[in-house]
């Protein structure tokens, strides 16, 4: 009861202040005759002045003439009582300004009461019109104030065209003032030819001041706007300027999700997550195919919420579409999306990374390399054409591309591994979402894995051997291989593994550095080193020419360190040797100086040089290192 008293209270109050407002420009010397209610309000009017401009109630009027009417109330009449009294106003030759916050209600208002050239010679309709064709459509600014006050208006506004001329005039102006911005960035060269000013280029466009201004419309009307733009032949980039800076002031300024402890009149949450919602879906529509057009982390604030919003799953799909066709200029902090599902659920919403790790992976490479000219060490093909073609999609994302994304995605693993929830079949599914040559190093992925392995604890021996299957050891660098030979947490499988490929690595280091290749090589060395020579091989075929080269010059890099390293040990222990050798025949001990000399020689430390020169190892030793490769291969099998 309460608030109902206070509502009759308003409207009393209301009322008693328009008709004191009322009573200052209508004739207090003649009775009223006809009196007029709108939207609550009541007009106590002379009938003649009323009905010699409006048609509409010279029509009621002339229906009733028998009855001598005196109260007519008109419903739904456009802009409500506040309208209504700029019409009367009119009607008795009063003055007053027609601007664009009126001109919208003015037009509408005058077409209620039929307020037309039939009725009356420039009437309020064509005074209305004509400022509106002549004044507001010759300014943007001004057409976007229209549109402001057409929100209450609709549909009728549209009928009578109102918001579609404004609509159109804001897309003609962008245009133009685009073009106009163009324009004086040009200049003349010394050669006498005109180009375009990077510096001017490269500041925000003076043309695309109307931005701000139109984060102020409505949804749906800012969509008609965007739409028209596009039409229009307005820049991406500005359309994109435009989307963010009304994703920015709907869903950052004023939503309540985003800033819960503003202080905002009270509202329905329900109606409140309705609008956003419809923000957010009506934004992905609009935004504009062309790639980089908007950042990604712009459209990754989206896809968050799209997701905490409940948004249809096109709008998501088409999210996820455009962030993995620019995947490669992400970051860490992009792919952390929150999961905002039951409790029981994983931290960061793996499924959603995992679809756009997918869209990435099948997108048409058209547009080949952009901007990486200057990555010293990527070596990476610009159409990402260098790996067997038989074997790989017919379109796929440039090397390049994938090298950066294969980083991207093991940084994430890593992140993602603490979480006690994530399932092994989940990390394992984003793992190995990208081909086998997105990766040239395996060292993040190893230690993703790793940290993963040290979180969950309770895995079985089936899930690790699965798990550590991902790693290629060969492509582990010299510290994550020392690393791994220690690693407790690995199954003894792939321990196995890591010593050989370091057993490997190192024979072939010492022989290409003493041995000098050919027929002086040991018997056992060479077909390690031929397999070693075949996997390699393997590997570069799938791979660019460049990336090859790339991939080599890394790797001759660290075989010179590890030869450099190899010389500094080889240098000690000979002189180790040399000097107990000495001290030993000075006390008489030759027996035991040639015992540590035979088991030096059995280590094969110096391939087939000696200090004596000779040219080939003894044959104990190699029947000692062949037992030794035989029972490591056969443990890796």
């Amino acid at each position: 009861m309460d608030s109902k008293q206070q509502q009759q209270q308003q409207l009393y109050l209301a009322n008693k202040s328009s008709r004191q407002r009322f009573s200052e420009w209508i004739f207090r010397d003649v009775p009223s005759d006809i009196t007029i209610e709108v939207a609550g309000s009541t007009f106590a009017l002379h009938k003649f002045p009323i009905v010699s401009r409006s048609g509409r109630i010279r029509k009621l009027v002339s229906e009733h003439r028998d009855a001598d009417i005196s109260r007519v109330e008109l419903l739904n009449s456009p802009g409500g009582a506040e309208a209504f009294e700029l019409a009367a106003k009119f009607c008795y030759g009063i003055n007053f300004e027609i601007t664009p916050s009126n001109v919208a209600q003015l037009i509408c208002v005058s077409d209620y009461l039929e307020m037309t050239e039939d009725y009356s010679h420039d009437n309020l309709a064509s005074r209305a019109e004509e400022y509106l064709d002549s004044v507001v459509t010759k300014s943007l600014e001004l057409c976007v104030q229209v549109l402001q006050h057409c929100e209450n208006l609709l549909p009728l506004a549209d009928e009578l065209k109102i918001a579609g001329r404004c609509v159109d005039a804001v897309a003609s102006k962008a245009c133009v003032e685009q073009i106009a911005s163009s324009f004086s960035r040009l200049e003349y060269s010394s050669s006498g030819r005109l180009h375009m000013n990077k510096q001017a280029a490269g500041s925000k466009c003076e043309g695309d001041w109307w931005i701000q201004d139109l984060s102020a419309l409505r949804i749906d009307l800012f969509h008609r706007v965007i739409t028209a733009m596009k039409c229009r032949g307005v820049r991406p980039e500005s359309i994109g300027a435009s989307l963010v800076s009304y994703a920015q002031t709907e869903l950052t300024k004023k939503s309540s999700l985003w800033n819960p402890n503003q202080t905002t009149k009270v509202v329905d949450p329900v109606s409140t997550a309705a609008h956003e919602r419809a923000v957010v879906e009506t934004i992905v529509s609009l935004l504009p195919l062309e790639r980089l057009a908007v950042p990604i982390n712009f459209l990754f604030g989206l896809l968050r919420s799209a997701a905490m919003l409940d948004c249809s799953v096109g709008c998501r799909g088409d999210l996820e579409r455009r962030i993995g066709s620019q995947l490669d200029v992400a970051t860490l902090d992009d792919l952390l999306i929150p999961s905002f599902r039951h409790s029981g659920d994983t931290l960061f919403d793996v499924d959603a990374v995992h679809r756009i790790l997918v869209n990435f992976s099948q997108q048409d490479d058209s547009e080949g390399d952009d901007g990486d000219e200057g990555d010293e060490g990527d070596g990476m093909d610009d159409n990402g054409s260098g790996f067997d073609q038989s074997d790989s999609p017919q379109h796929s994302p440039s090397q390049t591309a994938l090298f950066k994304v294969s980083k991207l995605v093991d940084n994430y693993l890593a992140e993602i591994a603490p979480d006690a929830n994530l399932k092994l079949s989940k990390f394992m599914i984003v793992a190995e979402t990208l081909p086998a040559h997105a990766r040239t190093v395996h060292d993040a992925l190893y230690r993703a894995i790793d940290i993963y392995l040290k979180a969950h604890q309770g895995l079985s021996d089936m899930d690790r051997k699965r798990l550590c299957k991902l790693i290629d050891f060969q492509k582990l660098s010299q510290e994550a291989g020392a690393h791994a030979a220690q690693n407790e947490r690995l199954p003894l499988q792939a321990i196995v593994q890591v010593l050989y490929f370091e057993q490997v690595r190192l024979r072939n280091a010492l022989c290409c550095s003493y041995g000098g290749g050919g027929d002086h090589e040991p018997d056992h060395v060479r077909p390690m080193q031929q397999s070693w020579r075949a996997s390699s091989g393997a590997f570069s075929a799938a791979m660019s020419p460049r990336d090859n080269y790339a991939s080599l010059r890394r790797e001759n890099r660290e075989l010179k360190l590890e030869l450099a390293r190899m010389r500094m040990r080889l240098n000690d222990l000979e002189k180790d040797h040399v000097c107990m050798k000495r001290d030993m025949h000075k006390s008489g001990s030759r027996k035991f100086v040639n015992s540590f000399s035979r088991k030096l020689g059995k280590l094969g430390f110096f391939g087939n040089s000696s200090s004596r020169g000779s040219t080939s190892p003894s044959k104990q030793s190699q029947r000692t290192d062949s037992r030794a490769m035989d029972r490591t291969c056969a443990s890796t099998d």
